[in-house]
């Protein structure tokens, strides 16, 4: 994915991982997920083990600060 661009800055280069990850993890099943997304494949795991999760689930990975 990374190859073919190249990129202005580090913050360019972050923001474009940063898209590509919220894709990966929303939008894209994954084959050994079932032909789920991870993240669909995370909110069913939640659901059937919410004691082994200390913080609630969201759909944006987190960015530091």
């Amino acid at each position: 994915m990374l190859k073919p661009n190249s990129f202005d800055s580090a913050l360019d280069l972050k923001q474009t991982l940063m898209r590509y990850i919220a894709l990966y993890n929303t939008q894209l099943p994954q084959s050994v997920l079932g032909s789920r997304t991870p993240m669909q494949a995370m909110k069913d795991w939640h659901k059937s083990n919410p004691h082994l999760f200390v913080e609630p689930l969201r759909n944006l990975p987190r960015r530091d600060t």
